[in-house]
Order: C-alpha cells, then structure tokens, then sequence
C-alpha cells in the first residue's frame, strides 16, 4: 500500500461548492480573482503592489516588534518580520482561532501550507521576499469552540466564562487542567517536551492571545513564521476608513447580497448583516446596530448618534471589531497580502466576499484551499495491506466499505445484478408484447416486474447479511483499522491534537509535514510516520 494521496474531490469530504472551485468551473469565475498556480502569482504580486498602501508598512512592523517584544524568535522570523518595511515584500496568510493547545491537526497544515508556498515563490521569483503570515483570531469571541482538543479519543475542555474577545482572556486557573491534561501524557522525552510547552503558554503567559503567540512561535519560529494579532488600536487606525464606510453606507451588506445570488444552488457559508461591525471591551463583544437614527450596541444601553460614534472611530478604533465579512477586509487592508489559505468553509465565504472588495478598490487575494492530511503509523499501513485495502477504500464510507470487502471476500457471488438484468430484459419482451396485444396488460406485466425486481433485492440483502455473519472477524478489523484513521468516522485532521503524533515522533512531525506537503498541488496527502 503506498504512501500515497488522494484528490479532494474523491476523497468524499468536500462540500459541492469546493468541488467546483477546485475544478475551476466557470460559474465561479467571477467569485474569485485568480486561480492558485504559480504563474498566476506575477500578475497577483503587480496588481498589490500597484494597490497597496505601503505607508501602512511601517506600522505594521512597528505592531509587530511590539508584539514580539520578550519573545525569543529566530534569525529568520526577525528577518522577515523586518522585510515587511520594504516594497517588495508580501505576505501569504492564513488565520486561525485560539484553539487550547492549537485544537486540531489541520492548525499544523493550514500554518505548514503557508511556510511552504512562501518557499515555492522565492524559488519563482527571487526578486521578492515572501512571509508566511498566522493571523491570530483574537477578536473572536466564541469560547465554546476553542476551549477544548482532544487527545487519544478523551476529549480535555477548559471550563471557565468568556464573554468577550477570546484573546484576552486571562489564562489564569488553567493550573488545574495541566494537571489532568498531563497525567495522560506520561514521562517520555517527547511527553516531557510537551509538558514544558503547555506550560510556558499557557502558565507563564496571561492571556489566550499571548499563549497561543507563544506556542506557534515555538513550533514553527525555525521555519520564518510571522504570528499577529489584529486587535490593536495602531492597526485599527489604518483600517478607519473602512470602517467608516461600513457604519454609513453598509456596503458591505449591499454587495455580499449580490454574490449569495450566484450561489443559491450552494450552502451559504455566511449571512451579511446590515453593519458587519462589534463593538468590544475586554468582557463585551456586540453587534453595532442602527435603529431609530442611532447606532447602537446591541444587548447594551449604549448608543450613539453619527457625529458621536465617528469620533469614537478616531479616538477609540480599537473598539471596533469587524465580523466574518468585514475581516478579511481588514486583513488586506493591513497586510501587503497575495493569497489566503484556509479550509473549505473559510474558502466558500471567501467566495462571497470579491463584488464587496471590488466596490472598496482593495485587491481581492489568491483563494487556496490548504493542505488536508492522513496520518498513519507503519503498523497500520501493514495492517491495510494485509487486509488488501487501499486508501479510496478507508475514505469511502464504512457502511460502503463493509458491503463491498464483505462482496469481495465472498466465496460466492452474492451480486445479483447480472439476474436483475436478464430479468428485466425479459420484462423488456413482455412490455413489448403488450403492446401489440391488449395494452391494459401493460400495469399488470409492470407491477410483475417492480415485484421480481425486489423479491431480487431482498435475497441479495439476504445473501450479503449472511455472508457478512460469516466474515465478521475479518470485517470487523477492516472497521476497526478504519476508525483508528478516521475518529468517530470522521476526518482525523477534524477530531485529534499533534500531541497525540508528537509525543510518537517529536519535531519529526513537523519536518515530515514540511517535507512532504505541496500546497500548489491540492491533494489530499497520506503520510506514513
């Protein structure tokens, strides 16, 4: 069996709306700017550059170092991070939320996909500097969703209260859960490892937005990782006009309406609201509204009037917080920006978002789905050979996959579709005699049929249910191999931490992740460890 991949669009995982970006289907094409092939990067890199505030440049290398500030990083994040003054100089971005302990895999491949394809440009065109670029999601504010991982099938949550942006909250009383969390670790060196890394996060940082810097400076510094964090007022500044635009004409709104049109035969990602704003403290994150000729804080008493809330915006713009629509705006407007990598939701709400950027004359990115990954053990390669299984059949689903190896190992041949044919050849024969007969006979010879059909599909049911009662030991390791690969019958990425690999492998885990994914090539990679 090898160490092999599969497409995206085979694998069965992605939404019909990826399968057709990833197949370029034209229907599309007005929803994005340019497709992700390494060509198409030398007119995304003129059109930045040519759009691009680049007086923003000193700013955001200046948010930058004051973030770092009291962090160790390497030569190559602090080379890069200083690249970003010049003109020449741009970003590939992918963002991602506080995950505790980075949540699942697909963190490692959203943030190695972007390392990688900032490497594949400087070989393109070594006339420019490339950073890969991890936007925290500070300013998010649904805790429930990142406040757990899960690690061997037993799921750790960090039970405290969040009601505002989640990159404040205090890290203080997670002493308790690196307890728990660490005495399922063990005493390896690879254990040991994991256990000073939770620690100098998330015990010796004070808030999520500091731990999770910290943590992902730590895993992937050596590699030139550039990690910021948008909620800040220096930042915001840049971003005033913006917002500006969107409390007084709701563009916005307008224009992300227009683009969901064109996807009516698709699952909408997201929904624009009419001011695609929050309003946030450290303990307060709510929408602004407009009612009655005031803007206001939505589940607060706070209002105010045009004139009050605009010069809130210049004195105060770290109180504005831009949603699921107005971020990525934001980010482009900050970052000298080509490409965002994310996953297939991320992807399609992007898809909403080009007739918005248009409207505002900021350059819409490169749209790359990132890389997915499974990660098998050399036992469990083994294993899939000796069952004789390959990777499309651990994909397929499991209900499919035991009907069909349970077919195949049959020593009879329990697939009546050769009969089901000859018989309805000759109901064929019959229809047509009815025809020239009596054509009232028509309903009865069709009703015959339909019965036969099924008294048919009956007995191969039958046939399969005894046939699989025979071969239950070795259908049952056929199942029990898929949900080692496939947790709760779903994607690994989705469901299992990097410690669960890393405390098998070390940093190992990430230098085989990075030498084997290749964003560009859209594939679902299977990776031997």
């Amino acid at each position: 069996m090898p160490n092999d991949c599969i497409s995206y669009q085979k694998s069965g995982y992605f939404s019909p709306l990826m399968n057709d970006y990833l197949d370029q289907n034209p229907k599309l094409q007005s929803l994005y700017n340019r497709f992700p092939t390494i060509e198409n990067f030398e007119t995304q890199i003129a059109e930045k550059q040519a759009n691009f505030n680049h007086n923003h440049r000193t700013n955001l290398v200046s948010v930058l170092q004051k973030q770092y500030a009291g962090i160790e990083i390497s030569h190559l994040t602090e080379q890069n991070i200083e690249s970003l003054k010049v003109d020449n100089t741009f970003t590939v971005t992918t963002g991602h939320q506080l995950n505790l302990f980075s949540g699942p895999l697909y963190f490692l491949y959203k943030i190695i996909s972007t390392i990688n394809l900032t490497t594949e440009l400087k070989v393109k065109y070594p006339a420019y500097n490339f950073v890969p670029i991890y936007w925290m999601a500070t300013e998010d504010h649904d805790f429930e969703e990142i406040n757990y991982f899960n690690f061997k099938g037993k799921k750790f949550r960090w039970n405290t209260e969040s009601t505002g942006p989640v990159g404040r909250l205090s890290t203080e009383g997670l002493a308790d859960f690196f307890e728990i969390f660490t005495q399922e670790l063990g005493s390896s060196t690879h254990a040991e490892t994991l256990k000073k890394l939770f620690q100098e996060a998330y015990l010796n940082h004070d808030n999520l937005a500091d731990a999770t810097r910290y943590l992902a400076n730590a895993l992937f510094s050596a590699h030139g990782l550039v990690i910021i964090d948008a909620d800040d007022a220096d930042l915001k500044q840049n971003f005033a006009p913006y917002i500006k635009e969107e409390l007084l004409h709701q563009t916005a709104y307008k224009k992300v309406l227009e683009s969901t049109e064109k996807l009516t035969q698709y699952s909408i990602q997201v929904n624009p609201r009419e001011i695609n704003l929050f309003y946030i403290e450290d303990q307060l994150r709510e929408r602004i509204v407009f009612e009655n000729g005031k803007f206001k804080v939505n589940n607060t008493k706070m209002e105010f009037s045009e004139s009050e809330i605009l010069t809130l915006l210049e004195t105060h713009p770290e109180k504005f917080s831009p949603n699921v629509i107005m971020r990525p705006l934001y980010q482009e407007v900050i970052l000298p920006n080509l490409c965002y990598i994310g996953g297939g939701g991320e992807i399609a709400y992007w898809l909403e978002l080009k007739s918005f950027f248009d409207a505002v004359n900021v350059s819409f990115p490169i749209l790359l789905v990132r890389n997915s990954v499974l990660l098998a053990t050399e036992k469990q390669v083994k294993k899939a050979d000796k069952l004789d299984l390959n990777w499309n059949d651990l994909f397929s689903k499991q209900t499919d996959l035991i009907n069909s190896k349970a077919k195949v190992l049959s020593e009879i041949d329990i697939d009546l579709s050769m009969l089901k044919n000859q018989l309805q050849s000759q109901f064929s024969i019959l229809h047509e005699i009815t025809t020239k007969t009596d054509p009232s006979f028509a309903g009865a010879v069709k009703a015959q049929e339909v019965k036969q059909l099924k008294g048919l599909e009956n007995l191969e049911k039958r046939l399969l249910k005894a046939q699989k009662i025979k071969l239950k030991d070795t259908l049952a390791r056929i199942a029990d191999l898929q949900n080692e690969l496939f947790p709760n019958q779903g994607l690994q990425e989705r469901q299992a931490n990097f410690s669960e690999f890393y405390i098998e492998t070390g940093n190992n885990l990430i230098t085989k992740l990075i030498e084997c994914l290749e964003p560009l090539e859209q594939r679902f990679d299977i990776i031997t460890l």
